[in-house]
């Protein structure tokens, strides 16, 4: 059997789609929670369902009311024609309409004539259903209006001579979208109401939202992120929504360069581990201490610890539990580097996660 770290990105992506279908993220986007949550994004949403043969407009969030200006519900219920005020920046006659029915995920940049012109990039996403009939669709539109032309288009041009980069540049927010999308069914998946933990949900949208907004001050590398700082962060931001008095944080960070495509999994990993000690491993306890490390060994060696002192991992439990999110996300990691992962728990000592793994990031190429 090939073994995780040897498959594709290809193969991982069909692992996520046979795990995790539709079906309970249909019952979730109908969810008056769920509806909640797309109101505190902070890029404007848009949803449509297949109703009598057509797409018709069944949400839109608050950031697309304050984004256009226009009450969102004057759009329920309509097409995708309602937003054809959006048209291309370069090409006036296409307009978000046309962009959509082309299948593409990334649409392209438009135009919106208001008193202050507005300009925007969008995204899109189907959600089938098990048959593979579209059911829903996902619209992210995003306000790119303080970008100068000859800045977005200076920064196309560097992509350009970067393949690889432009790929992953072009495709960020759909994957953002995707991993939304995932972790959403997952959580669905679990429950038998098909109900989604808001909760434990905006804590790993808030380490995506870290990650970009850390990407969105690194000038126009967009593909290196300091591990240290981020998992800092993420770490102060899990203390910040759980700490109790009593508990206290023990973290040591080195500069860490690493890709996006590492970042990203070994960010959700500390979430999750953090996230589990506070609802887990302190029962009983009045006070503990929960330990992060991110250590630069070497060149190219990393090694990451998450540790609590608090009661340990029951009897016969480990770390991460095949299908679940935990272990999709080791996976993902392995998929962008040579990783090892140990877990040393005893009952009443604590439990302790250590993450290693070798890994040489792209370098930035001189203009």
């Amino acid at each position: 059997m090939t073994s995780p770290e040897h498959e594709g990105p290809a193969a991982a992506q069909q692992q996520v789609n046979d795990l995790f279908d539709s079906a309970e993220l249909a019952r979730a986007v109908e969810t008056e929670e769920f509806k909640l949550f797309l109101d505190h994004l902070p890029i404007a949403i848009v949803v449509s369902k297949l109703l009598g043969g057509e797409q018709r407009i069944v949400f839109a969030n608050k950031a697309y009311g304050e984004l256009t200006g226009q009450p969102c519900a004057n759009i329920i219920g309509r097409g995708w024609s309602i937003l054809n005020a959006f048209r291309g920046e370069d090409d006036s006659q296409i307009t978000i309409e046309h962009a959509l029915l082309k299948g593409d995920d990334y649409l392209g940049t438009f135009q919106l004539s208001t008193s202050k012109p507005i300009l925007v990039e969008a995204y899109a996403s189907i959600i089938e259903t098990l048959d593979g009939i579209e059911n829903y669709r996902i619209l992210a539109i995003i306000d790119v209006t303080a970008r100068e032309r000859a800045q977005r288009e200076e920064f196309a041009r560097q992509l350009r001579d970067k393949d690889m980069l432009l790929k992953e540049i072009q495709h960020r927010v759909k994957n953002n979208l995707q991993l939304i999308t995932t972790l959403i069914r997952f959580d669905a998946h679990n429950r038998r109401s098909g109900e989604v933990n808001l909760a434990r949900l905006a804590g790993r949208i808030e380490s995506l939202q870290i990650l970009y907004r850390d990407l969105s001050t690194d000038g126009t590398s967009g593909e290196i992120v300091d591990l240290g700082h981020y998992l800092s962060e993420i770490a102060s931001a899990v203390m910040r929504t759980y700490a109790v008095d009593g508990m206290r944080l023990d973290l040591k960070v080195d500069h860490s360069p690493v890709s996006i495509n590492v970042a990203m999994p070994v960010g959700l990993l500390v979430n999750e581990l953090l996230t589990n000690s506070f609802k887990y491993a302190f029962a009983g306890k009045e006070a503990g201490t929960l330990t992060v490390r991110c250590l630069h060994e070497h060149d190219n060696e990393y090694r990451i610890v998450v540790a609590d002192d608090g009661i340990g991992l029951p009897e016969g439990t480990t770390w991460p539990r095949e299908g679940k999110l935990g272990a999709l996300i080791v996976q993902c990691l392995r998929e962008n580097a040579k990783t090892d992962l140990s877990v040393d728990s005893a009952p009443g000592n604590g439990t302790r996660v250590t993450i290693s793994f070798v890994h040489k990031p792209r370098a930035k190429k001189p203009n």
